[in-house]
This record gives structure tokens, C-alpha cells and sequence, in this order.
């Protein structure tokens, strides 16, 4: 993966993460982008990118799929019977149960599958991505093997994991922080003048997340079966609190 310079990879989604992606994998791959919301796949760089129908994306010996969850089974629907044999798909979500069940039902029998969740996102990532997180959960094939290989010659940290055990995990370490931030967003506009260092690093860690899409906090909030259960353990917690402070 990414030693053939001919080796292709067909790019679903040039939403925010699916620019990311096209910028750190453009050098290493012939890329092809299909989003029906994009005339062209140019990045701020200038670089640009060939755009195709689904037909062209199931042609390519990799598929990544960097669209909403839950945009996940239509698209599988309408892609799995384009596939050929042999090619691997990954996807990119920020919640695996879900989307990974979906691909394990559409798409064929004969194509491998790896669920991504890179840790990181365009705030964040924006000096690059070496250093930074990428779970992954291998699911059909096992040439998730190669794909973990050439994320650590990116210089990103890989954690192979299960889709349960990932969702568990972020439903804290995702569905907190967002929630966190949305909430401290809707009050208005954060002080920045009389500051101490740890008030500085949540305001830091608010604006990585607050300009996502409304389609991530959905998904992080709502598609992972684990996040009710932590949201009402926090408010559980956060009102114990309130009720000590106004006894």
C-alpha cells in the first residue's frame, strides 16, 4: 500500500476530513475524489485531484469512505455491488459498530475491510499528522497488516482494536470533549484577557472541535451506543454538584 506508484485510491467525501485525507495520501497514491457537492477536488495548497463517478471509486485498488455515518448504508448500498474483487475499503468515522456493520453487510464477500478512526482532525492535524492517533479495527482480509505498516511510516501512532472496545472508549473520550465544547460555545464568547494556563488549554481544546460539522457531533453523540450512557453520567454528576453548591 503506497509503495507502487500506480497503486490508485478512490476518495468518497471531500467534505473537511476527506481534504485531509486527499492531502496527506496525494503524494502517495493516483487519487480520485467523487463528491456531489464538489465540482473539483482543489486543496488550499493548489493541488488538485481527478474527480469520478462511484463507477471510477470501485474501480481503484483502495476505497475510502470519508462521508457522514449516517450517509454509511446508502452509500455501501449503492457501492458494494460496484466493487471488484480484491479491493480494499476503509472508512474513516469517528464511530465503528454502526458503520461496520453496515460495510460487513453490503459490501461483498470477496473485498477486504478495515475500520480507521484517526484520532485527529483538520484543527488539529493542521502541521501534519505525524505523532497523532489512528485506531484501527480490521474486519475482512488481512492485509489491515500493510495498511497498519504504512499509517506508522506516516509517523501516526496505530491502535488495533475492536469496534466495541473503540466505541467504549470514545464515547468519554470524544462524546465528553464535544459536548464539553458545544456547551461552553452556546454561552457566549469565552474570556481571553484575565486567563490562568489551564482555562488557555480548554479554550485550545474547544476550538479543535467547535468548527465540525453538525454531522460529527451527531454521530459522536448519537450513533455510538455508549455515549447515553456516559452524557447521563456526567449531568448525574454535574447536578450532584450544583445541588451541593446551593444547599
Amino acid at each position: 500500500m503506497g509503495v507502487h506508484e500506480n497503486l490508485s485510491l478512490g476518495l468518497v467525501g471531500f467534505g473537511a476530513f476527506g481534504k485531509l485525507v486527499a492531502r496527506e495520501l496525494g503524494a502517495h497514491f493516483d487519487l480520485v475524489v467523487s463528491d456531489p457537492a464538489y465540482v473539483g477536488a482543489v486543496l488550499e495548497d493548489g493541488r488538485a485531484f481527478a474527480t469520478g463517478e462511484l463507477e471510477e471509486i470501485a474501480a481503484c485498488d483502495v476505497v475510502v469512505l470519508a462521508v457522514p455515518v449516517a450517509r454509511m448504508a446508502h452509500l455501501c448500498e449503492k457501492l458494494g455491488p460496484m466493487l471488484r474483487p480484491g479491493t480494499l475499503v476503509l472508512d474513516v468515522g469517528s464511530v465503528k459498530l454502526g458503520p461496520m456493520q453496515v460495510m460487513e453487510e453490503h459490501l461483498p464477500r470477496d473485498v477486504d475491510i478495515v475500520g480507521t478512526h484517526p484520532l485527529f482532525g483538520p484543527q488539529s492535524a493542521q502541521g501534519g499528522v505525524a505523532g497523532r492517533k489512528i485506531a484501527l479495527c480490521p474486519l475482512r482480509g488481512a492485509r489491515w497488516r500493510v495498511v497498519a505498516a504504512f499509517l506508522r511510516r506516516l509517523g501516526l501512532e496505530v491502535i488495533v482494536t475492536t469496534p466495541e472496545a473503540h466505541d467504549r472508549e470514545a464515547a468519554t473520550v470524544q462524546g465528553l470533549t464535544h459536548l464539553i465544547a458545544k456547551v461552553l460555545s452556546d454561552l457566549g464568547p469565552l474570556p481571553e484577557r484575565m486567563t490562568t494556563a489551564s482555562f488557555d488549554l480548554l479554550r485550545d481544546a474547544i476550538a479543535m472541535v467547535k468548527d465540525d460539522p453538525p454531522t460529527v457531533l451527531h454521530a459522536i453523540e448519537a450513533a455510538n451506543p455508549y455515549a447515553a450512557g456516559v452524557r447521563d453520567a456526567f449531568f448525574a454528576r454535574a447536578e450532584k454538584l450544583r445541588t451541593q453548591f446551593e444547599a
